[in-house]
């Protein structure tokens, strides 16, 4: 399952996490989601996100952890 991330505020969605404040529990993927759900952050509907493609960076610094 991908991650997706808000164009308006930079959230990202994590499937695996889900979004547990708003009843989303974990393992559920993006698709899945109610239509009425909405960026926990600033209130983006679903169509402001795009898939979260994470830099080769980022897991550079993950690793250096």
């Amino acid at each position: 399952m991908d991650k997706w991330q808000c164009t308006r505020c930079e959230y990202i969605y994590d499937p695996f996490i889900g979004d547990p404040d708003n009843g989303i529990q974990g393992d559920t993927s993006f698709d899945d989601l109610p239509k009425d759900w909405v960026c926990p952050d600033c209130g983006a509907k679903k169509s402001k996100f795009q898939p979260y493609e994470e830099l080769e960076e980022d897991w550079e610094e993950e690793e250096e952890r």
